[in-house]
């Protein structure tokens, strides 16, 4: 192969698959896996991997150099809330960048990192170009079942503060029943709003998942997995909106099977 391209892996099936699509591009894979988050089939995907603490920056970009690497992606979740429970120990690069940033939020942080990795030579690349529409769906009813009247007007609420969440840097996840909020997505992660929505509503909610108003699709793509169907499932939900071509979709055929099964709605917007 020729090029390598470098990969920051958290945990989920979002770094293999960026793997692979580097990989049918012709280009190597050097991962940087994450321990605590990265899943240990790294090694089998990736061509070549260096395990890393969270906050190890300057270990990623000695690796990176070593490597050759002049661009790289960023995909994956992280455990934010390794942040407050003294999980992480920065090291000079990492509190440099910290030092820089004017709060927590992930759009500081990831930017930050961001602005590090190119001041030393490393391009951070935009996700969507190694991402085919399967993947990121387009507008239109996915499932089965189309949204009910009822659950379309709980989207178009939801829609609307999801949209302002998502500016404030919050969250990109609101859960809603009768046009009322259960849940807003904060440091959690999605899965654990859509539990604790589903939870003080009784079942019977709507989900609604949008990118924020100015995303950098560089990092933190609004993703939806396995993992959150699982989630809806357990909270009884009724239906599901993303924004099109600007949310990922992963493991589709079984995402929209599982769906299917639970007579749920799942619609692009």
């Amino acid at each position: 192969m020729g090029q390598v391209v470098g990969l920051i892996a958290g945990s989920g099936n979002l770094p293999e698959l960026l793997a692979h699509e580097a990989r049918k591009k012709g280009q190597r894979v050097a991962a940087c896996a994450i321990k605590g988050e990265t899943d240990q089939g790294v090694e089998t995907w990736a061509d070549v991997v260096e395990w890393i603490r969270l906050g190890e920056l300057g270990r990623v970009i000695r690796f990176f150099k070593r490597e050759g690497v002049r661009d790289t992606l960023m995909g994956g979740k992280i455990t934010k809330t390794n942040l407050f429970q003294g999980h992480i120990h920065p090291d000079l690069e990492m509190i440099r960048v910290l030092a820089k940033t004017r709060d927590h939020s992930d759009d500081s942080l990831l930017g930050g990192i961001a602005s590090f990795l190119n001041e030393e030579g490393v391009s951070v690349l935009d996700l969507t170009a190694f991402l085919t529409e399967e993947v990121l769906p387009q507008k239109g009813v996915l499932s089965r079942r189309r949204p009910s009247k009822g659950e379309t007007e709980d989207i178009e609420y939801g829609w609307r503060l999801a949209k302002e969440i998502g500016r404030l840097d919050i969250g990109q996840t609101v859960v809603v029943k009768k046009k009322a909020i259960l849940a807003v997505e904060a440091i959690e992660g999605t899965d654990q709003a859509i539990l604790r929505g589903g939870s003080l509503a009784g079942g019977d909610v709507v989900v609604v998942k949008v990118a924020k108003p100015k995303q950098d699709m560089r990092f933190d793509v609004p993703t939806l997995g396995l993992g959150t169907l699982g989630a809806m499932v357990r909270a009884r939900a009724q239906a599901l909106a993303f924004e099109a071509g600007k949310t990922i979709l992963l493991d589709r055929k079984c995402f929209l099977e599982g769906a299917n099964r639970e007579d749920m709605a799942i619609v692009g917007l």
